[in-house]
């Protein structure tokens, strides 16, 4: 088992920046790939970013791609999530997710484990 535990969100204008952090405890967490997905009130949730073990390889949705940077701290056991010039369109519920092994994944199917999420708010 993987617990992951997300925070960071809250409620903030247009323009500003947020960064989101998520701590794994349980297993191995150099042994998952990590990805952030977020949902929006009535849509699925969707992929957002992941990197892999080493955090050398970075995948990103083409919708953040330019304003946030997902990374890692083996180390501490943790993945953040920067979020720079953050627009009303981000606003959602952030989930932290952990998939075992090398391979990244934007399929949420493929995540093996889940936070419990932290709400991000952006007003214009």
């Amino acid at each position: 088992q993987v617990q992951l535990t997300e925070s960071g969100g809250g409620l903030v204008q247009a323009g500003v920046s947020l960064r989101l952090s998520c701590a794994a405890s349980g297993r191995t967490f150099s042994n998952y790939a990590m990805g952030w997905f977020r949902q929006a009130p009535g849509k699925e949730r969707e992929f957002v970013a992941s990197v892999s073990l080493n955090d050398r390889i970075t995948y990103y949705a083409d919708s953040v791609k330019g304003r946030f940077t997902i990374s890692r701290d083996n180390a501490e056991n943790t993945v953040y999530l920067q979020m720079n010039n953050l627009k009303p369109e981000d606003t959602a519920v952030y989930y932290c997710a952990a998939k075992f092994g090398l391979k990244l994944s934007t399929t949420k199917d493929d995540y093996n484990y889940w936070g419990q999420g932290t709400q991000v708010t952006v007003s214009s």
